[in-house]
């Protein structure tokens, strides 16, 4: 079985217990003062935005949130750590008892959390050879640690758990979610048993993955591993281990820590964090629907394939873009809507974010419209959207504009016809002796002839009648 512990860093301007900007690729150690140092005398005043920030990932992940928390002083020596303890949250921490909602191949899965607590962020080190330099500049930064029970059965579904982990607390807008920045990192506890034993083989942590296909990879290589061992008859050790992505393998760092080793002790200089009753009201109303409740939304109310539904609430501005497009034109054309987004627009965008793009979404909304309605042809809508895209105008006035209005006047259609048949005697002698393709050529004709503005379906039938004739 797995359990995961993911450190997600909170999106504040200072740090947890000072106040030194939190800033990513600044000049070594220029974010310190004699608090993140931990120097004589220097006293920490807890971050509210980073409280509040935690409450609302507690709220919407279900878990209880104590009223009453605290701080304690966790014991351990590394040298990005000058206090030699880190404040943490021990026996009081500030949510217990909820779970992440991980759709996963299209089936809902709650994955049960036993805690999210407060700690702050160690400072980092960088080698070069046999020399090493520390950087405070993330020590103190807060964080949450979000710790699962031990319930995943799967490397596929914690790789699933981190990722609507991840797209949770970026819909939240707790976290933003930079992988390469470090804002989540994954230590995974991973244990095999054989079939039939009910007690939990023995948990060996793999620490600080920081990257999807590692959390899988580097699961996967430890359950093999394990098993290689119980099945040469030894006996797996209780460890740590670092896992090395590149060469797709881990090594032993150290012997597991007890609870013990660290040495717990209340925080003396922090007082206990308190919160009133309408104080979580207020932030449990404010929150967001959330993206798995997004999901289910699209896929029971618009009937939209999983794949789609999964990738338009990805992220929160996209479904927020699709949410306003379906506002305007009505639920009816929901999954046509989502179609186009996924097919065009997002290719469009080639990796930009939706709030780059030029088209509005009711003006995507007049265009889906249009299409379904008949007024221009699927293929021509391409070329409006094309036109939107580079112009910014409204798909309505681009096809009055251009006069690209589709024609479906049967009487119309068939005068056209008629002359495309008349001027290809040869091919309509050869359709009518049974080569039943050429009527791809015929309509490829009308079209031409029409600027691509004529109904496809009403062409086809059209010249079928003046064929068979």
């Amino acid at each position: 079985m797995i359990g995961l512990e993911v450190h997600v860093q909170l999106a504040t301007r200072t740090k947890a217990f000072a106040p030194v900007a939190v800033a990513y690729g600044a000049p070594p150690n220029s974010l310190t003062d004699p608090i993140v140092l931990g120097l004589p005398g220097a006293l920490p005043t807890f971050n509210a935005a980073a409280l509040a920030a935690a409450v609302r990932l507690g709220l919407a992940t279900g878990s209880t949130v104590r009223t009453h928390s605290r701080f304690s002083r966790k014991h351990y020596f590394y040298p990005d750590l000058p206090k030699g303890y880190q404040i943490s949250q021990h026996d009081e921490p500030l949510c217990a008892h909820g779970h992440v909602d991980v759709w996963h191949e299209g089936v809902r899965h709650q994955i049960a959390l036993e805690r999210i607590h407060l700690e702050e962020d160690a400072g980092k080190l960088n080698h070069d050879g046999a020399t090493s330099r520390v950087d405070l500049n993330r020590a103190g930064v807060p964080l949450v640690e979000v710790v699962t029970a031990p319930v995943l059965p799967s490397a596929e579904l914690a790789f699933a758990y981190m990722k609507a982990l991840h797209r949770l607390v970026r819909y939240l807008g707790v976290c933003e979610g930079d992988l390469e920045k470090g804002h989540l990192r994954c230590d995974a506890n991973v244990s095999v048993r054989r079939r039939g034993d009910a007690a939990l083989g023995t948990r060996v942590e793999l620490k600080n993955i920081n990257s999807f296909r590692f959390v899988r990879a580097a699961i996967e290589h430890e359950i093999a591993r394990q098993i290689r061992v119980l099945d040469g008859g030894g006996r797996v050790e209780r460890e740590t281990r670092l896992w090395d992505g590149v060469a797709g393998m881990s090594q032993s760092m150290r012997g597991k820590e007890e609870v013990a080793d660290y040495r717990y002790l209340p925080d003396p200089d922090l007082p206990p964090l308190a919160l009133d009753a309408a104080e979580l009201v207020a932030a449990r109303a404010a929150l967001p629907e959330l993206p798995a409740d997004r999901l289910a939304r699209y896929l029971a109310d618009y009937q939209l394939a999983f794949d789609d539904a999964d990738l338009l609430t990805s992220e929160v501005a996209l479904a927020d873009y699709l949410d306003r497009a379906i506002a305007a034109c009505g639920p009816g054309h929901a999954r046509a809507l989502a179609a186009w987004i996924v097919n065009e627009l997002l290719r469009e965008l080639a990796g930009r974010p939706i709030t780059a793009c030029a088209v509005a979404p009711a003006a995507l909304a007049e265009l889906i419209v249009a299409i379904d309605d008949g007024t221009i042809s699927g293929k021509l809508g391409k070329d409006v959207f094309a036109k939107m895209i580079a112009t910014g105008d409204g798909a309505r006035a681009i096809i009055a504009r251009e006069g690209l209005r589709q024609l479906s006047d049967p009487a119309e259609v068939r005068a056209l016809a008629e002359a495309i048949v008349a001027a290809n005697p040869r091919q309509a002698a050869q359709y009518r002796a049974g080569k039943d393709t050429l009527l791809g050529f015929f309509v490829g004709q009308l079209m031409k002839a029409t600027g691509g503005r004529v109904n496809p379906q009403l062409a086809s039938d059209t010249l079928k009648a003046l064929l068979a004739g």
